[in-house]
């Protein structure tokens, strides 16, 4: 494993981190504590320390498997999660953004993650008008002084490049040290929004969905559809899907050198910037966990 130094923060954080968006049961599986376990095992064998998970992902779900699993070494991990979505079924989620409702949120997370702190607590996709509330930053210093949290973050909305420019830009002023953004070779525009103002002020950066939900791992075809439980069935307007799936063989075709498996290229592909402390890769097995890290070799 190697590691990078995550911003101003200064916490040395695997340059492969776990995702874990699928422990929620929205990614065409249900995930037991014994797949949980066995994955995360697999993470300390590799030597990865940085889980990114959310509130939202379950809700809690996948924050309980999560802190079943590491509270025998909680001090080996960087753990991050988010706050402001509220899952209320498989299908529903609303939005919560008031100081007082992420308080709720926080300590609902320390006690779902069985820990007494947040390594990084970052606001979940919101927009520039939740965004800018002094009364909820206010409120999340005052858990940074309290200990319950040790650094802040935004976790960048992938539909709307206002904010994630606005809140990338504003990100110092309101106490924020780390910025994850959507990465990868299908959608690279975080290049010229928001990597060089990371870069300026500092911020550590955490690149999420390497693969494109899977589709930069070369197993999907055009015409492909994904089943109806699975959350990128949603996701994805045929057209669009089709579109990206010609995108990805003439990536395959025309940049991948020959004989390179695509998944590991695509894993590396956001770390050849020099803002990005690390990548978070989801995954559905030990096996695909071993395979993500051998893309090292390539790094």
């Amino acid at each position: 494993m190697k590691y990078r130094t995550l911003g101003r923060t200064g916490l040395s954080v695997s340059v492969v981190g776990l995702g874990t968006y699928q422990f929620g049961g929205r990614w065409g599986k249900d995930f037991t504590q014994n797949d949980v376990d066995a994955i995360i095992d697999a993470a300390r064998e590799e030597r990865i320390n940085l889980i990114d998970t959310a509130a939202c992902y379950g809700p809690h779900l996948s924050e309980k498997l999560i802190g079943s699993s590491i509270k025998k070494d909680r001090d080996k991990w960087i753990i991050a999660t988010k706050f402001g979505h509220h899952r209320i079924d498989k299908n529903t989620n609303e939005q919560r953004w008031s100081a007082d409702d992420v308080r709720h949120q926080l300590e609902e997370s320390l006690t779902f993650l069985q820990t007494e702190y947040i390594d990084i607590y970052q606001f979940h996709s919101g927009t520039n008008e939740a965004f800018d509330n002094d009364e909820l930053w206010t409120m999340l210093s005052k858990q940074v002084e309290a200990g319950k949290i040790r650094f802040l973050g935004i976790s960048l909305s992938r539909l709307d490049s206002k904010f994630r420019v606005y809140q990338a830009q504003k990100a110092r002023s309101v106490g924020v040290d780390v910025i994850q953004v959507l990465y990868n070779k299908l959608v690279p525009e975080a290049e010229v929004e928001v990597l060089d103002i990371c870069t300026r002020d500092n911020l550590g950066v955490l690149a999420r969905v390497p693969f494109a939900s899977g589709l930069l791992t070369g197993k999907y075809k055009p015409g492909y559809r994904f089943p109806e439980d699975d959350a990128r069935y949603e996701k994805f307007t045929p057209k669009e899907l089709d579109r990206l799936l010609r995108e990805v063989e003439r990536i395959r075709d025309k940049e991948i050198p020959e004989g390179m498996p695509m998944q590991h290229w695509s894993l590396v592909w956001p770390l050849k910037h020099t803002a990005v402390s690390a990548v978070l890769a989801g995954v559905k097995s030990t096996g695909h966990l071993h395979d993500n890290c051998k893309a090292l070799d390539l790094f």
